[in-house]
C-alpha cells in the first residue's frame, strides 16, 4: 500500500461511490447537502437523465484523486463543445480565437451544468493543499493533452478563487444578485429594513399576485407527478423562448422525484384547477438557490411572488443564510436581492492569448467593481437614504 496520489479521468459517475464522493463535497447522504448541485444524486440525475453527454455539448470527463484506494478529491468537469448553459460568457472570447485561426471548442469546463450557483470545485479536505494543487495540475494537463484551448473553473468559491490566482491562472470576477438573511423573525421584519417606498411597492406586488391564484409550496413527499407535469410544460415554455432548446429533459425531473425531492422547493401557482406558473428551487443546508421559472399564464407581479418573495419567505422560515436567485436581474435590486461578486478561474495554453484574455479582465474587474458599488447604493435598504427611492 502506497501513500502517493493518483489522478484519474472518468466518463461517468455511475462507478464511483456515492458516499465517497459526497464525503467530498459535504454532501452527506441522507443529510441535507451543503451544496445540492454537488452531489452524486445531482450530477447523476443530469447523466441518466441524458441532459449532458452524447449530443449535447456537455461531455463528462470527471477528474478524480485516489489514496490507497479511496476518493480523496475530485472535480465536476465536463469537455464543453458550446458555450451554453455556463452563464459566465465568453462567446467573444471564443470569436477572437477562432478570428485568429484557432479551434476553441472543445474546451475544459470546471462547473455543475446549467447552474450559475457559487460552489466548490476542488472538491476534498480543503487542508489537503498538496490534493487541491494536484487537480489543478490534472486538469491542465487534461486540456494540454487534449489540445483544448483553455480551461475555465467557474462560479468556484471566493477562496478557491484567491488560491488558483496565486497560483498561475486568470481572475475573472462578475456579478449576481443575492439575498442575505438579517435573523429576520419573518417577512415584515424584512420590509421594516427597507425604505418605506420600496415597502409599499412590495406590499403591493404580493397583493397582486395573490390575487393570480393560490400559491402552493411543495417540497418531499408533498411532490407528485402531476406537478413536475405542470412545471415542465413552464420549463419547456420559458426555455424555449429564451436560449432555443431547453437544457433539462424530463427524465431528469422524474429523478430529481425520486432521489432529491428532499432537496427541491416547487413553487406552483393554481388558478381555477389549474396550474398557470411554478419556480424550482433547491435547498442548501444554508442557502436557498433559485433555478427555473415559468408559466402559461401572465399575471401582474406573479414572477417576483414565485421567484424572489416566497423564496425570502422560505428561507427566512427555515434559518437559511440567503437566497441565490440565479444570473442576471437589475431588477431583484428593488426586491432586496444585493449585487455580489462571483468568481472564475481561467487558463489557455497558447501564452499570447492569455496575455490579452489577462489585459481584458484587468479591465473588466474594474468595470464590474464599480457597477458592484453603484448598484448597492440604489438598494431599497434604508441605509442608502437618497438613492433607494430613485429606482
Amino acid at each position: 500500500m502506497t501513500d502517493e496520489i493518483t489522478f484519474s479521468v472518468t466518463n461517468t459517475l455511475s462507478g464511483v461511490s456515492e458516499s465517497e464522493w459526497d464525503a467530498l463535497g459535504a454532501a452527506g447522504i441522507g443529510k441535507r447537502a451543503q451544496d445540492p448541485f454537488l452531489s452524486h444524486r445531482f450530477l447523476t440525475a443530469l447523466e441518466e437523465s441524458g441532459s449532458v453527454g452524447k449530443g449535447t455539448g456537455w461531455h463528462p470527463q470527471y477528474v478524480l484523486a485516489h489514496q490507497n484506494d479511496r476518493l480523496v478529491g475530485a472535480m465536476p468537469a465536463y469537455a464543453k463543445t458550446h458555450s451554453q448553459g455556463e452563464y459566465i460568457f465568453d462567446h467573444n472570447w471564443a470569436h477572437a480565437y477562432e478570428n485568429a485561426g484557432g479551434a476553441y471548442y472543445p474546451k475544459y469546463q470546471i462547473a455543475v451544468p446549467f447552474t450559475p450557483a457559487t460552489g466548490r470545485r476542488f472538491l476534498g479536505d480543503p487542508a489537503r493543499a498538496d490534493i487541491r494543487a494536484g487537480l489543478f495540475v490534472a486538469a491542465r494537463s487534461v486540456t494540454l493533452q487534449q489540445e483544448w484551448s483553455g480551461l475555465h473553473i467557474t462560479f468556484c468559491t471566493k477562496e478557491e478563487f484567491e488560491w488558483g490566482g496565486a497560483n498561475g491562472a486568470l481572475q475573472r470576477t462578475n456579478q449576481q444578485f443575492h439575498w442575505f438573511n438579517k435573523d429576520y423573525a419573518d417577512f415584515d421584519a424584512f420590509l421594516a429594513d427597507l425604505s418605506s417606498r420600496k415597502r409599499k411597492n412590495i406590499r403591493k406586488e404580493r397583493a397582486r399576485a395573490a390575487a393570480a391564484g393560490e400559491i402552493l409550496a411543495l417540497t418531499g413527499d408533498d411532490l407528485q407527478p402531476e406537478h413536475w407535469d405542470a412545471f415542465f410544460a413552464f420549463y419547456m415554455d420559458t426555455g424555449m423562448r429564451k436560449w432555443g432548446t431547453p437544457y433539462l429533459t424530463r427524465q431528469f425531473f422524474d429523478i430529481v422525484q425520486e432521489t432529491m425531492r428532499d432537496d427541491v422547493l416547487l413553487l406552483l401557482c393554481r388558478r381555477n384547477g389549474d396550474y398557470i406558473a411554478g419556480a424550482l428551487n433547491f435547498i442548501g443546508s444554508d442557502c436557498l438557490y433559485g433555478r427555473y421559472w415559468g408559466c402559461v399564464e401572465t399575471h401582474d407581479s406573479l414572477h417576483f411572488e414565485l421567484c424572489y418573495y416566497q423564496a425570502i419567505d422560505y428561507a427566512i422560515d427555515h434559518g437559511l443564510a440567503r437566497v441565490e436567485a440565479g444570473a442576471q436581474g437589475a431588477h431583484k435590486l428593488a426586491r432586496g436581492y444585493m449585487p455580489s461578486p462571483v468568481y472564475s478561474l481561467h487558463y489557455f495554453p497558447s501564452e499570447p492569448f492569455s496575455d490579452a484574455i489577462e489585459k481584458y479582465l484587468r479591465h473588466e474587474k474594474r468595470a464590474v467593481e464599480d457597477e458592484i458599488e453603484i448598484m448597492t447604493g440604489y438598494g431599497p435598504f434604508k441605509m442608502t437614504k437618497g438613492l433607494s427611492d430613485e429606482l
